[in-house]
């Protein structure tokens, strides 16, 4: 047995040494325990694990992604609205996320629903249509605070869709519909305004020249002529009336001389 013993130690050696090697991603973390105490973090890269001895928890240190569930909840201004919401996370501290916490990503999602409904009673239903990036960032802020603890940074928060009640939804488009009617109705009662500036402007100056005033007659009544299928009547000062009748009598009286 003297000449196989040293290959019988290497390959015990081997069976002991290849066990207990392990290789962890650039994106992960090992956190060792050994024998119930928390020894270090290992990673990335090749380490050794003593087998029957030490064991290990793996964590991935990438950002992931948390959906929050559709949550009911009350505005301050007392209005039921039903919010879901997405939460981007990653652990900074594994052996805390190991040590503190026990189910990371589930403790955040509680955590988050929580906040959600807090902040939420914050607000008034305006501030949350018209708002989202505030209350998303305070939303982001307090569930960062209370998971600091746990090693894990929450990156962000997002809210995925807003539900109201089809009665304030109702509400809503009214309100709205009046709103675009107040503006018609103001852009229209502008325009008039200007149109009768423009007018005013314009009798003014005809009122210093009056020939201008029949210039502009005459351009009217020919625009007006220029029509199809229109018939025009044309109110002529008495001056012109009275004119035209004495011109008229006149020519009558030239084409029939009294008689001797």
């Amino acid at each position: 047995m003297g000449p196989y013993l040293p290959l019988i130690v290497l390959v015990v050696l081997l069976l002991l040494v290849i066990p207990a090697i392990r290789v962890c991603n650039q994106y992960e973390r090992a956190v060792v325990f050994r024998l119930g105490r928390y020894s270090r973090t290992a990673g990335p890269g090749l380490y050794l694990l003593i087998p029957y001895v030490e064991w290990q928890s793996r964590l991935d240190m990438r950002t992931l992604t948390d959906q929050v569930e559709q949550q009911e909840t009350i505005t301050r201004d007392n209005v039921p609205i039903k919010i879901n919401a997405v939460i981007w996370r990653r652990v900074i501290d594994p052996a805390r996320a190991v040590i503190e916490v026990r189910d990371v990503s589930n403790t955040v999602i509680q955590v988050a629903v929580t906040s959600l409904r807090n902040v939420i009673g914050r607000h008034s239903l305006d501030e949350v249509l018209k708002d989202q990036e505030s209350i998303s960032a305070a939303l982001q802020a307090t569930i960062d605070q209370a998971t600091e603890p746990w090693g894990v940074k929450v990156e962000r928060v997002e809210m995925k869709n807003v539900e109201i009640p089809e009665s304030m939804q109702r509400a809503m488009a009214q309100e709205a519909e009046a709103y675009r009617e107040k503006r018609a109705r103001l852009i229209k009662a502008e325009a008039e305004m200007e149109a009768a500036e423009l007018l005013k402007q314009a009798s003014q100056i005809i009122m210093e020249s009056p020939a201008g005033l029949e210039l502009r007659r005459m351009q009217m009544i020919t625009e007006v002529g220029a029509e199809q299928n229109t018939m025009t009547i044309v109110m002529m000062p008495s001056e012109f009336v009275n004119m035209a009748g004495a011109l008229a009598n006149s020519m009558t009286a030239k084409s029939n001389p009294p008689s001797s």
